[in-house]
């Protein structure tokens, strides 16, 4: 059964049936960032179920960079699940971070799943391109379609890994912005480079719980896909600048079992300080 948890100076009281997620993006861990996250990273282990990764992990994608993480995300007694960010392909050892970081435990998802007490977790990487009308066609040269055959391949890798899920919940984690809503606050000049609607198709398909992702260091926090699935951006940076006043993760919950509450639900919204998950009204995502 869930504890009893402080954050951001509030106690919470979960119901039953309750999974708690910590979110996390874009941490740019560099060779002298040796324990620089540990204290939240003990913060989070203490008031989450799992936690959530979302690329990003290092700043040049250098193996010695994940080493110095893999040792601090040792030190957390929880189960980390993580995405690897366009930061850890600079290197070109991508390959060697994710076996560093799975020696210590985390679980790295590049169209692959990892269940846990009832919710399945589904991650890709994802890619850019644009988003709706603006979106980069494959049309023209061979180069601007192997652009395109990126992102198109990610949204399959992300349709493959959903359709293997079979939990109640399928949260989705990714890199990359699925959705245009979550980039704002970006220079227009960048969107394209922010994320792809391509990566969109496949939650609507499978009824997607809720997407976590990071990359848009100046983005939103919150947001939605056209058929209601709630988006987060949960970048380091994002978290900083819109929440100053808490730890700089996001934790939610998700209701299991035969609640009925909403299916994600971010704790200690604006609305919901010193109130415990039982007393929140039901409807959608709080804000």
């Amino acid at each position: 059964m869930a504890q009893n948890v402080q954050y951001a100076g509030r106690m919470i009281k979960p119901t039953n049936g309750v999974v708690r997620i910590a979110a996390l993006s874009d941490i740019h861990y560099s060779k002298t960032s040796a324990g620089a996250m540990a204290p939240l990273f003990s913060e989070i282990a203490e008031a989450a179920d799992v936690l959530l990764l979302g690329g990003d992990l290092t700043d040049y994608g250098a193996p010695e960079e994940a080493r110095v993480l893999a040792k601090d995300l040792a030190q957390v007694k929880i189960p980390v699940v993580a995405v690897l960010g366009n930061h850890d392909f600079e290197s070109d050892q991508q390959d060697e971070l994710a076996r560093i970081f799975g020696d210590v435990g985390v679980h790295m998802l590049d169209g692959d799943t990892w269940e846990f007490r009832g919710v399945g977790f589904a991650g890709i990487r994802g890619f850019c391109g644009g988003f709706g009308r603006g979106a980069l066609g494959p049309w023209g040269e061979k180069i601007i379609k192997a652009f395109v055959h990126e992102a198109v391949e990610e949204a399959l890798k992300l349709e493959a890994a959903l359709a293997r899920l079979e939990s109640q919940h399928r949260i989705v984690l990714m890199h990359y912005a699925p959705i245009r809503e979550t980039v704002e606050g970006e220079p227009l000049e960048i969107f394209p480079f922010l994320g792809s609607s391509r990566l969109e198709d496949p939650l609507s398909r499978f009824q997607v719980t809720a997407v976590f992702h990071g990359h848009a260091h100046k983005g939103a926090p919150e947001g939605k896909t056209q058929t209601g699935i709630p988006v987060f951006n949960v970048a380091h940076a994002v978290l900083k600048h819109n929440y100053p006043d808490r730890p700089a993760f996001r934790l939610f919950e998700v209701q299991t079992g035969d609640s009925t509450e909403p299916g994600v639900t971010p704790i200690v919204d604006r609305r919901q300080y010193g109130r415990r998950s039982s007393d929140r009204a039901e409807g959608g995502i709080s804000s």
